[in-house]
């Protein structure tokens, strides 16, 4: 599978790590060239050595998506730390391309649940912590 990851904070390069280990084909986008250092962090090789790739650009634009390798992925995952900009190119991911497995990071429950009812494929780990916090003192026990 060839997944498209946009992000390489903590959350998009774990992710883009795990993938190329099970034997995906990995390519992430981020603006901050600096941030390939993610990728090899505890690395004796270079993100490319291990068979990633990396593009600097932003995510907003289709040059950048399209170097990338957003018209031929499989899996697209949208983790900048960005709301809007993960829920725009997410919907890119899935309309103009077609994209089949389209995920995307929203920090904001209401506009996590919205999108879900759109069709979007919505992770929200503020909901996610809302919910274990509640477990965990007891509301609505």
């Amino acid at each position: 599978m060839f997944v498209v990851i946009v992000g390489c904070g903590r959350v998009g390069s774990s992710i883009a790590k795990k993938m190329l280990a099970e034997g995906h084909d990995v390519s992430v986008l981020d603006e901050d060239p600096e941030a390939i250092a993610q990728l090899e962090k505890g690395e004796t090789s270079t993100w490319e050595d291990l068979g990633g790739s990396f593009t600097v650009g932003t995510a907003l634009e289709i040059d950048a998506l399209l170097e990338a390798g957003i018209d031929r992925a499989d899996a697209f995952v949208a983790s900048t730390d960005g709301d809007n900009t993960n829920l725009v190119i997410a919907q890119v991911a899935q309309r103009r391309y077609g994209v089949e497995k389209v995920v995307v990071r929203v920090l904001d429950p209401a506009r996590a649940r919205w999108y879900e009812e759109q069709g979007l494929r919505t992770v929200c780990p503020t909901q996610i912590a809302i919910e274990m916090l509640e477990t965990a003192v007891g509301v609505g026990v």
